[in-house]
């Protein structure tokens, strides 16, 4: 049967949404063949052959050889060596309050040894933007688009992000956007709570040195993590929360994330009012 142009193209845009967003062989493989059935790789037979021929003279042999090394910087996750979930936390917090401008609290981050995201991830995700802007947007964290880009919604959901704060008369010179989280999580996964708690205090340092006037939580995920509230988006966007923001209280609300609002388009119509809200407060600021 001959799938279609317009098939393909959304069984592409699935297996994005499901985290496949990197192409890892050239060729597609059948994994519901048997091994039995499966024609051996020129890739397989060369390793296969490799590792019954002796090693030269004088040349140890080295396993693996074939194979492109990782860098450095990747360890699995799972790799010894990471504090546990209290030290990294008591290491965030002092490296974050060193931190006294936006510029030195990237070089923090980047110095942070506490997660295993920054092993997996290309590029730091620090922020994009007026960092004078009053209102600061903060989303959920990388996908691949940004890790490659280095900075945050430049994928399909941060283009519609972009016409968002266009409808409202903002755009990237006259607001600031961030994450919860710098470093994209593997196959865009959501963050976990633990990811979230531990780099906590580089997103109040971040807040505390921007000091906007008002904050934009773009999505569930970082409402949870800023509100610290357990209602899901659906009952708490739009509403007006506060942000304790040393002696000045921050007006934070929350909206739908773009991502979401791509595969629920009926929700727009609520979206805009959401949006109506915090251009009307931006005019009363």
């Amino acid at each position: 049967m001959t799938i279609l142009a317009a098939e393909r193209a959304a069984l592409l845009r699935l297996q994005i949404e499901f985290g496949a967003d990197e192409a890892i062989l050239e060729a597609p493989v059948d994994r519901y063949r048997s091994p039995a059935q499966a024609a051996p790789t020129p890739a397989l037979v060369a390793r296969a052959v490799n590792a019954q021929a002796p090693p030269p003279a004088n040349q140890p042999s080295q396993p693996g050889a074939d194979e492109p090394a990782l860098p450095a910087r990747r360890p699995p996750a799972s790799a010894p060596g990471l504090p546990s979930q209290s030290a990294a936390m008591a290491s965030a917090r002092e490296l974050a309050a060193g931190a006294a401008d936006l510029t030195a609290l990237a070089e923090a981050i980047r110095a942070f040894d506490g997660s295993s995201l920054k092993y997996t991830a290309t590029n730091l995700v620090f922020a994009d933007g007026n960092p004078q802007a009053p209102s600061m947007w903060i989303g959920e964290a990388p996908g691949a688009d940004e890790d490659r880009q280095g900075k945050p919604f430049v994928g399909v959901s941060g283009q519609l992000l972009d016409r968002m704060m266009a409808a409202i008369g903002l755009n990237r010179r006259s607001a600031y956007i961030t994450n919860i989280l710098p470093w994209r999580p593997p196959g865009n996964r959501k963050p976990t709570p633990a990811e979230a708690e531990v780099f906590h205090p580089f997103l109040e340092r971040h807040i505390a040195l921007a000091r906007p006037k008002l904050i934009v939580l773009v999505g569930g995920t970082a409402a949870a993590a800023v509100l610290k509230r357990p209602e899901g988006i659906t009952r708490i966007h739009g509403r007006w929360f506060t942000y304790e923001l040393g002696d000045a209280p921050v007006p934070a609300i929350a909206i739908f994330h773009p991502a979401y609002l791509l595969r629920q388009p009926a929700l727009k119509r609520e979206a805009w009012r959401d949006l109506l809200a915090i251009k009307a407060r931006l005019a009363a600021s």
